[in-house]
């Protein structure tokens, strides 16, 4: 592994990424970030060489997507890609930049990627997620005169919390409290905690401390014991063991008191993994794992193991599956599920991808986190070939390794807007799934507008189209793409937006060139502004629509005065618009106006906003029947509609001598059966049967029946020789009370069917 440093590792701040991840070294003024090999002696694969102008670093670390993080030492945090493309910065909080880092912590935990932080005054800060920063002062610890030995971030529940030593104590803080805890079993001959490590799954935790003994045990809810004393047996397989490197010497040590150890040549790093420990110095990256049982089975002499027997069979015969076809009810799924993924881990640990896990990390990771590391690399054909190979879905896999690429296509300078978006359109054609507006969104941040406007054109979706535009101050095109969907919300959300961000003018201006926007929006200002409503007639010169929003906002007005000075000015405006029957109208009600304000003032009656109909209704109930003539005649109220509002009137106030007189008065133009039947409806048979004989022969049976006469009823009906009159007639007589007359209609009936 070259990595060309003199002076190995010594006076360099390192990071590893988990599961075979990226390397990033700080050394001097340059930043180095490395892919590195599975196994030591393999060729380095370098991404990139940063020259560093910025402040002091203090730490390096690595989050889930692969991006670097570079601590500085007054609190501010820069976020770099793989390939060293600065993305962002952000702050630790005022009291960090104040007091300045003393220590830092960058950690994995459900929640994202975290930074804690041990200022110059002695405390912990923590924020459990970079991508949405909420900052988090732990307590203070107990008697902590400078720097802790040793400290660690460890996550529990969900939560995150520093385990603090200081000298032999050890504390836990959390959001509220620093709780000291005590190690049980820890030897009372060790005077300090000099360092502390916790495991990759969090379930186990290791102290060293100053007299050369480590402390293993889990950390839940208590600690259990598991004592280590460097003398004696070697670990034995799957028990929790330990890595502890000094002075070129490396110690795996367990529960029991040997120790396994290897010696070291150069300055190296230990990386913690899920299934082991990568060691990385200045030219070897290696890691150390307990052997897996399957391997040993296979590989230990004379192994007469199934695995070791088809291991034979594949150096005689070159035939790994060879071994199958002597096996009855075997499932192939398997067999099959492995082999593709041995050929997918062989692909991505090759040295020109550099990304060396194991099978045990794979399996942890997701095929969809593996998608995701080659493609922040850019790996993209390798990334769809994988995808394809292992038949992941397409909206996971390929779909979506398209659309990183079209994304980090669309940043290119050295190619045109017009090439671009062919290249895109052509590429993605067939995709399943793919959103261009998220691809012209990263075309608009590089700063190739028309290129997102192209790009835009391939998105099916109005809802997706739009907000884009509006970003991109294409407020026309917005609309236009608004009204084209068809969908009202859409439009509205457009034209809201333009109100808020163009003056009235061009507002307005705007709205005219898009008629159904300007209708829609019409609409809007009829419930929420009329005061724009009016500015909005005013523009297009609309008299009519003017002169029915005077009207309309005369009825809100409280005086009189303001109501009629609306109306007038609706007059106006139909006037204006040569819309006569509006303006004439609008005059009548002035005046009606005008007369009920002044019956108002002298007879008390409130009539003041009263319909026409209203307004004589209630001066007839009150007995003021010349002002009602006169109404009939100054409004030319139809003789039909005056002759039953007073019928209505006069029966309802049960005046029957005034409604006599006014069946006289001339002849009725509505007839003499609405008086029969206003009678009855009252309850008055009596005066209804004056008014029987002036009915119509043609009404006869009707009014008769109406009053009970049936007798009467007959003979109208008979004279009439109306067959469906008699049947009438017929169904309201008594049998045993009315047979002569049944007999006679009977005959009637009979002689009217002959004709």
């Amino acid at each position: 592994m070259g990595w060309n440093l003199k002076d190995g590792l010594r006076d360099c701040l390192v990071a590893a990424a988990p599961y075979g991840g990226p390397i990033g070294e700080f050394c001097f003024i340059t930043l180095l970030r490395k892919i590195v090999s599975e196994y030591s002696f393999v060729d380095d694969l370098s991404l990139c060489l940063l020259q560093w102008k910025s402040g002091v670093v203090k730490q390096l670390g690595w989050t889930v997507s692969d991006d670097l993080l570079c601590v500085q030492e007054d609190g501010t945090v820069l976020v770099y890609d793989l390939l060293g493309g600065f993305k962002r910065h952000f702050s630790m909080g005022n009291e960090v930049s104040q007091s300045q880092v003393l220590e830092t912590k960058i950690f994995h935990s459900p929640y994202g990627t975290g930074v804690a932080i041990l200022t110059g005054a002695l405390r912990f800060t923590l924020a459990t997620n970079i991508d949405d920063i909420k900052l988090r002062r732990l307590p203070e610890v107990p008697d902590l005169q400078g720097a802790p030995s040793c400290w660690a971030v460890l996550t529990q529940d969900r939560q995150s919390k520093v385990l603090v030593a200081n000298g032999s104590h050890l504390f836990v803080l959390d959001n509220t409290a620093c709780t000291p805890v005590t190690p049980p079993g820890l030897s009372p001959q060790a005077s300090s905690i000099v360092h502390m490590c916790v495991s990759f799954s969090y379930k186990y935790l290791a102290l060293l401390t100053d007299s050369g003994l480590v402390w293993m045990g889990t950390f839940k809810d208590k600690f259990v014991l598991l004592l280590f004393s460097c003398r004696c047996r070697r670990p034995k397989s799957q028990q929790p063991s330990a890595v502890v490197m000094w002075d070129g010497l490396l110690l795996v040590v367990g529960e029991c008191k040997e120790t396994i150890q290897y010696h070291l040549d150069d300055d190296s790093i230990l990386v913690p993994e899920l299934d082991g420990v990568r060691i990385i110095s200045g030219t070897h990256h290696e890691l150390l794992q307990e052997v897996p049982g399957a391997c040993e089975e296979i590989f230990k002499i004379a192994s007469m193991a199934p695995g070791a027997l088809l291991l034979e069979a594949h150096k005689e015969y070159e035939a790994a599956s060879f071994g199958k076809c002597f096996l009855s009810n075997f499932p192939p799924e398997q067999f099959v599920s492995m082999c593709r993924d041995l050929r997918v881990l062989n692909a991505v640990r090759d040295y020109t991808v550099g990304i060396p896990l194991s099978l045990t990390q794979f399996k942890q990771m997701t095929i969809q986190v593996l998608i995701d590391r080659l493609v922040y690399r850019k790996l993209y054909p390798l990334a769809i070939e994988v995808c394809c190979y292992l038949k992941t879905p397409e909206y996971q896999g390929v779909s979506r390794v398209l659309k990183h690429w079209a994304c980090y296509k669309v940043q290119q300078k050295e190619e045109s807007d017009e090439v671009i978006a062919k290249a895109v359109s052509v590429k993605l054609a067939d995709a399943a799934g793919i959103s261009y507006s998220e691809i012209a969104t990263k075309a608009y941040e590089s700063g190739r507008t028309e290129l997102a406007i192209k790009l835009l054109e391939f998105e099916p979706r109005s809802g997706e189209q739009v907000p884009l535009l509006l970003k991109m101050k294409k407020s026309p095109l917005a609309l236009s793409k608004a009204i084209e969907s068809g969908d009202t919300d859409l439009v509205y959300t457009v034209v809201m937006y333009l109100k808020n961000e163009l003056n009235r003018g061009d507002f307005f201006m705007m709205l005219r060139n898009q008629p159904v926007a300007l209708s829609l929006y019409k609409q809007f200002c009829k419930h929420q502004e009329q005061d724009t409503l009016k500015d909005l007639f005013n523009q297009d010169d609309d008299h009519e629509e003017l002169g029915n929003f005077y009207v309309k906002a005369s009825y809100k007005e409280q005086r009189l005065e303001a109501r009629i000075a609306h109306l007038q000015s609706a007059v106006d405006e139909y006037y204006k618009a040569k819309k006569e029957f509006s303006a004439k109208t609008t005059e009548d009600e002035m005046r009606l106006l005008r007369f009920q304000r002044k019956l108002e003032e002298e007879k008390g009656e409130q009539l003041v906003g009263f319909s026409l109909h209203d307004t004589m209704t209630t001066l007839l109930s009150v007995g003021l029947h010349k002002h009602v003539e006169q109404l009939y005649k100054d409004f030319r109220v139809p003789d039909k509609r005056f002759w039953w509002l007073r019928l209505k009137a006069l029966a309802e106030k049960e005046d029957w001598e005034e409604l006599e007189k006014f069946s006289k008065s001339k002849k009725s133009p509505i007839g003499y059966l609405p008086f029969v039947e206003v009678c009855i409806k009252h309850h008055n048979k009596y005066e209804a049967r004056k008014y029987v004989s002036k009915v119509t022969l043609e009404q006869k049976v009707k009014a008769h029946l109406a009053v009970g006469d049936v007798e009467g009823a007959a003979e109208a009906a008979i004279e009439r020789r109306n067959e469906s009159e008699i049947g009438t007639v017929l169904s309201r007589c008594a049998a045993t009370t009315d047979h002569l007359l049944v007999e006679r209609l009977n005959r009637a009936k009979a002689t009217v069917a002959k004709k």
